[in-house]
């Protein structure tokens, strides 16, 4: 059985996305269309800023500083960003479908008509090229291009369609500049919030700022009481293109995006930040979820065994937290979906389709789902597939589902 997108040529490369067991005795489907599909609701989806937007409405003295293509003596170009790693610019690879999801349209209405033909009926929406508004030490230009981000993704994507939404971008590497951009973006809408993974750009150093010092406590109570879920999209920490050469596609995006995603988790539920404000939900962003069961009982087994090490003291172990105020988002991950039963993990994992980009599953979610989640239960299904990220972002859900 392949997906239905008709309309989409399939290529070589892309064959296996179509694959899929089918949906027999599921009480709902995937499927685009049919009276008995599944809300779904997209955990991770881009939008697609114009390519001059920081250059254009950054303050003049940043303007120098934004993402460029430099060309050096011998005619070869290279991508330019601070922050970052350069990184020389080769003849395009992106053929076929893949060329397809590289070149969607930016604008709410195709967006929306991508989502559907898809079966989405919901997203979160994160930066596309806005990823690499954190990549910097300097907080104010950080802050700065948070700001542009924050203005340009309310005009363009808020409020177009029900359930579709983008989260507000805030800088922690100075917590004054947060909390103030905080007020606006609350003052202005938002229902969510986005944050780099580590608080300042780097790997991380005992002398530097950490979302588990004490500096951060009034960040973190400022954001419980603002009530709005809190989100961490991987590859925000660090430059995740830490490794060249062979492999280096491969290893870039499991060793350097996915992985470091543990800390973040480790942080939240071991330091107390969570234990101490329990109205704080969070989710880490396209991490994967097959690491969650094992990590969390990890954590667990270094606070039991370590006792006499660990401060501060919890009133349970870090898993606790997790399950409590944790979700993770993941687009097809066999592992995790077996674990999600299992270790009680239902009510923390959200399905996402990552549209458009390529990690992604978009425009062949059904046969994904198909593929991936047949073993699961139907409330499961639909718990991950939309029910959670209704309830974690106040989206309504329809009464039938």
């Amino acid at each position: 059985m392949s997906n239905e997108n008709p309309d989409i040529e399939p290529d070589a490369n892309n064959l296996w996305r179509r694959e899929t067991p089918g949906h027999d005795g599921w009480a709902h489907t995937a499927r685009s269309g049919d009276a008995n599909k599944y809300l779904m609701i997209s955990a991770d989806s881009h939008c697609k800023e114009p390519a001059n937007l920081w250059a254009e409405r950054l303050p003049e003295k940043y303007r120098d500083r934004v993402p460029r293509i430099e060309i050096d003596e011998k005619g070869d170009r290279y991508l330019v960003m601070e922050g970052w790693r350069k990184s020389k610019l080769r003849d395009s690879v992106v053929l076929g479908e893949d060329k397809l999801r590289a070149h969607t349209p930016g604008d709410a209405e195709s967006r929306r008509a991508d989502l559907v033909r898809d079966g989405v009926d919901g997203e979160i929406i994160f930066p596309n090229k806005g990823l690499t508004m954190w990549a910097t030490e300097d907080a104010d230009f950080s802050t700065a291009q948070c700001r542009v981000y924050n203005d340009w993704v309310w005009d363009e994507l808020a409020n177009k369609h029900p359930g579709s939404l983008p989260m507000a971008a805030l800088n922690p590497g100075d917590i004054n500049n947060a909390l103030a951009e905080l007020d606006r973006v609350v003052a202005t809408g938002f229902r969510g919030i986005t944050l780099p993974c580590r608080p300042v750009w780097g790997a991380p150093a005992a002398d530097k700022p950490a979302y588990n010092k004490p500096e951060y406590d009034r960040f973190w109570d400022a954001l419980e009481e603002s009530g709005l879920p809190l989100t961490f999209h991987i590859g925000t920490g660090g430059d995740p293109r830490a490794a060249t050469g062979r492999g280096g596609a491969i290893i870039n995006y499991v060793a350097h995006a996915l992985a470091p995603g543990i800390e973040l988790v480790t942080t939240l539920c071991s330091s107390g930040i969570l234990a101490q404000r329990p109205a704080i939900r969070f989710a880490l962003i396209e991490a994967g979820i097959g690491w969650v069961a094992w990590s969390l009982a990890a954590m667990d087994e270094a606070y039991k065994k370590h006792h006499m090490w660990v401060r501060p003291k919890l009133d349970g172990l870090p898993s606790d937290y997790f399950r409590r105020q944790g979700f993770v988002t993941f687009q097809e991950d066999d592992p995790g979906i077996a674990t999600a039963e299992q270790f009680d993990l239902i009510g923390n994992f959200l399905w996402a389709n990552d549209y458009p980009h390529q990690e992604g599953n978009w425009p062949h979610s059904a046969a994904a789902i198909e593929r991936s989640m047949g073993s699961l239960s139907d409330n499961s299904r639909a718990r991950i597939l939309g029910l959670n990220c209704a309830e974690l972002f106040g989206i309504e859900v329809p009464a039938n589902s």
